[in-house]
C-alpha cells in the first residue's frame, strides 16, 4: 500500500496535490470561527482596558470626594522652633506661641563598665522589671545567667517591648556601658528598674527612681521632662513635643525653645481643593479618550461588506455606552448644591462633541475663595447621597464590582470564547476525519491504479513477445 509521502507515485496521478486542495477547502470552515475568536478576544482585552480606565478615574474621584479639602488651611510660623499641621476644620487666625522647654525622654546609663560585651555578668538566672510612672503595667524581662552579657541583656530588652530601648556605649579604653532610654518623652514615662535573682546584676543596673541613691547601679544621664509652652499666654504642659490637644484641629510640633513670643498663622488654603479638582477633570478627560479609542469607527468603502479592522473593539457596545451616558448625566447632578447648582458656575464646562471637560482656573479659584462651603456642597454633598463625586463614587463602585456590568460583560465574552473553542475543535476534528477518509480512498486508488498499470505493462510485454515469435 502506498504511503502518504509517495501518494500518487505508483499510479502517476497527482493525488497529493488533490488531497492538499481538498484539505485547504475543508479548513475554510474554520475561518469564520477564527475571525469570531479574534473579535471576541479583542473585546475581552478591551473590557480590561475599560476597567482600568474607569478605575483610574475612580482614584481621582475618591481623592476629590473629601469635605476637608474645601475647608483646608495652611500654617506659617515666625520661628523655626515650632511648626503646625491642621485638619480641614481648623479656625483661621493668629496665635501667640512661646516654648520654654522641650519634652525629653529619660536615659539611664550604668555607673560601672564592662571590659567586653560578651562576658556574663550574672551567676544566676534573673528578672529585670521596668516600671513606668504612666500607670502602665510593669514589664519583666527574663535573663538567663548564660545570656547576661551586655549584648545579651540589650537584645532581650529590645525584644520585650518594655517601653524602653537598650544600647551599648563604647566609652573608650576597652570599656563599655549599658544605656536604657524610654521610648516616649515626658516625666510620666520615666522608669525604675528592679532586678531579682542575682545581686551582681542588681548592683550593675538596678535603679529605684532616685538618681541620688548610691545603691543604684545606673545614673540618670538625661532626665525625663515635659514640654512647656504658652499659647496666647496660657500655660500648657505636655509629655510630647507633638501637641494635638492645645488648639482645636491644630497639632503643634516643637523642635526648640523660642526667644520670646512667636506667631503661628492659620490661613485658608484653596490650593488643595483646586489641585484635586484639576486632577479630577484630567482623569475624566483621560477616561473620555479611552471611550473614544474603544469605540472608534472607520468608514467602510462603498461595495465592501466587511468593517475595517481598525474599528474600536467596543464600537456600539452597550456596557461602555451605559457607563458613558450615566457619567455624563451625573455631571449635571445638582442635588446638595446650595449657592452653586452646576459645574459651569465653578468654571468647569463640557464640550458636547467630545464629552471632555475644560476648566477655567481663575473662575474656580474665585469660587473656592468666595464660598468654599458652597463648592463642597455641590461637589461632595452630604457624602452619602448628594454631591457629584458622592453619587459618582457609588456608580463607579457598582460598575467595578465583581458583580458589576463590566465583569458581567467579561464573563459573557469568556463564555462565548469557550463555546467558540469547543466549536472550533469539533469542526477541526470533523475536518481531520474527512481528510483521513480522503487519504484512505486515495491510497486505495493509488494501489488499484498501480496494479492496473503493472497488469497493463505485463500484457503489453506479452503481446510484444507473441508478436515477435510469430514473425
Amino acid at each position: 500500500m502506498a504511503s502518504i509521502s509517495t501518494l500518487g507515485v505508483g499510479s502517476g496521478l497527482q493525488l497529493s496535490d488533490i488531497l492538499d486542495s481538498l484539505t485547504a477547502a475543508e479548513k475554510t470552515q474554520l475561518t469564520p470561527i477564527s475571525k469570531q475568536q479574534s473579535s471576541y478576544t479583542a473585546k475581552l482585552s478591551a473590557y480590561g482596558t475599560l476597567s482600568s480606565a474607569v478605575s483610574a478615574f475612580q482614584t481621582a474621584n475618591t481623592a476629590l470626594n473629601k469635605a476637608d479639602l474645601f475647608t483646608a488651611t495652611s500654617t506659617s510660623s515666625s520661628s523655626t522652633a515650632f511648626s503646625a499641621t491642621t485638619t480641614g476644620s481648623a479656625i483661621t487666625g493668629k496665635y501667640t506661641i512661646s516654648v520654654s522647654q522641650l519634652a525629653k525622654a529619660q536615659t539611664l546609663t550604668t555607673k560601672s563598665t564592662q571590659t567586653d560585651t560578651k562576658t556574663a555578668i550574672a551567676s544566676a538566672d534573673s528578672k529585670i522589671t521596668f516600671t513606668a510612672g504612666n500607670g502602665k503595667d510593669p514589664v519583666t524581662v527574663d535573663i538567663s545567667a548564660a545570656n547576661s552579657s551586655l549584648s545579651g541583656i540589650r537584645d532581650a530588652i529590645n525584644k520585650a517591648d518594655a517601653g524602653v530601648t537598650a544600647s551599648i556605649i563604647n566609652v573608650g579604653n576597652g570599656q563599655y556601658r549599658l544605656s536604657i532610654t524610654s521610648t516616649e518623652t515626658g516625666s510620666d514615662n520615666a522608669v525604675s528598674i528592679a532586678v531579682s535573682g542575682d545581686s551582681a546584676l542588681q548592683s550593675f543596673m538596678g535603679y529605684n527612681g532616685t538618681s541620688t541613691d548610691a545603691s543604684n547601679g545606673m545614673t540618670e544621664s538625661v532626665t525625663a521632662q515635659n514640654a512647656k509652652l504658652k499659647v496666647n499666654n496660657v500655660d500648657i504642659e505636655n509629655s510630647s513635643n507633638s501637641i494635638s490637644d492645645a488648639l482645636e484641629d491644630i497639632t503643634l510640633n516643637l523642635s526648640d525653645v523660642t526667644t520670646g513670643n512667636q506667631t503661628l498663622t492659620i490661613t485658608k488654603d484653596t490650593s488643595k481643593a483646586e489641585t484635586a479638582l484639576k486632577a479630577w477633570v484630567d482623569a475624566y478627560n483621560t477616561l473620555q479618550d479611552s471611550f473614544a479609542t474603544l469605540t472608534k469607527y472607520t468608514a467602510v468603502d462603498a461595495g465592501t461588506s466587511s468593517q475595517d479592522e481598525n474599528n474600536g473593539a467596543l464600537l456600539g457596545d452597550s456596557t461602555l455606552r451605559t457607563i458613558q451616558t450615566q457619567l455624563k448625566s451625573l455631571l449635571t447632578n445638582s442635588a446638595g448644591g446650595t449657592t452653586y447648582k452646576s459645574l459651569t458656575q465653578l468654571g468647569i464646562t463640557s464640550d458636547p462633541s467630545t464629552g471632555k471637560l475644560s476648566l477655567d482656573s481663575t473662575k474656580l479659584e474665585k469660587a473656592l475663595t468666595d464660598n468654599p462651603s458652597a463648592v463642597k456642597d455641590l461637589i461632595v454633598g452630604d457624602g452619602k447621597t448628594t454631591g457629584i463625586t458622592t453619587t459618582m463614587a457609588t456608580k463607579l463602585t457598582d460598575w467595578l464590582s465583581t458583580k458589576g456590568i463590566i465583569q458581567a460583560a467579561k464573563d459573557g465574552v469568556s463564555k462565548t470564547l469557550n463555546n467558540l473553542t469547543d466549536q472550533y475543535n469539533a469542526v477541526s476534528d470533523r475536518i481531520d476525519a474527512t481528510v483521513a477518509q480522503y487519504k484512505a480512498q486515495f491510497t486505495q486508488l493509488d494501489v488499484l491504479m498501480t496494479s492496473l498499470n503493472n497488469t497493463s505493462s505485463y500484457l503489453t510485454q506479452q503481446f510484444d513477445t507473441s508478436s515477435s515469435s510469430s514473425k
